[in-house]
């Protein structure tokens, strides 16, 4: 309460359907209903609820605001208290009254101020145990793609540039030991490219994908901008369900030819990969 008023402006006004207002914030829909309740003498109604999810205040029985975001500002305040660092605390140091009767030293304003780092008791005692602070689950794994002769390489300024194009590293890639997983596992052909890692394991040392014995990942593939044409069709191929290597084997665009392609076979590529993208929407 301010000013005997709610901060937050409640009670909200009636609105018929859920609307996003000048400022970016989004208007819910509440409806003039005559369902009202009284507590403490107040009568209450659908412009005093608060936004809510139903499934998460009966599974951690508590109560939970659930609003809806969409401004750029909110990513940033969710994870601003991440990367903030530590608490920290502005000390001072003063001298007692007997010291300073005894004698009188010029002040050092600048030594007299110390920023510190601050750790309360419950702080201190978690890391004494050694404790786990933070956590991420599940692991995110980026899924690289890339059209024939279009990998990134790294080498230094003195590398023989035939030396570095018979590097495995260049020859071989995630994407292209993924094509040869789906002709070696015949339970690869039910994953899509994303899903993939959720099953197998990418080997770095050896370039090769193996199934999955343990943990849980999920994969993300790498962002495209629109402006690469082939590339970015080459991802809305991937990410859709239509992409399936069974199905892959029942077309004309087979497996072994997708990085190996001439004009003709890229824009019927192109083709395809559209209808099947639109057709899962």
């Amino acid at each position: 309460m301010k000013d005997k008023k709610c901060s937050k402006f409640f009670p909200k006004k009636f609105n018929e359907t859920t609307i996003v207002d000048h400022n970016g914030y989004p208007v819910y829909k509440r409806s003039a209903t005559t369902h009202t309740i009284v507590k403490n003498g107040v009568s209450l109604d659908n412009r005093h609820v608060v936004p809510y999810n139903v499934t998460l205040l009966l599974k951690y029985q508590a109560h939970i605001n659930m609003e809806w975001c969409n401004q750029s500002t909110s990513i940033k305040y969710l994870f601003k208290y991440i990367h903030k660092g530590y608490d920290r605390i502005t000390a001072q140091i003063v001298p007692s009254n007997q010291q300073s009767r005894i004698e009188k030293q010029p002040i050092d304003e600048i030594k007299q101020y110390l920023d510190c780092r601050y750790i309360s008791p419950s702080e201190a005692c978690w890391r004494i145990y050694s404790f786990p602070i933070h956590g991420r689950k599940p692991a995110v794994e980026r899924m690289f793609f890339h059209m024939v002769g279009e990998k990134a390489i790294y080498f230094t300024d003195h590398s023989r540039m035939e030396n570095v194009l018979e590097k495995a590293s260049v020859t071989e890639s995630m994407f292209t030991a993924w094509l040869i997983a789906n002709q070696q596992y015949v339970a690869a052909r039910e994953l899509t490219y994303g899903q993939f890692v959720t099953k197998f394991v990418y080997n770095k040392k050896n370039r090769a994908w193996t199934p999955r014995k343990r943990g849980f990942t999920i994969g993300r593939l790498i962002w495209v901008p629109c402006k690469k044409k082939l590339l970015h069709t080459l991802q809305r191929f991937l990410i859709s369900q239509n992409n399936k290597i069974k199905n892959i084997y029942n077309c004309d665009m087979t497996i072994q030819n997708l990085l190996f392609m001439n004009d003709h076979s890229i824009s019927l590529f192109m083709v395809y990969c559209t209808s099947i993208y639109h057709a899962q929407l």
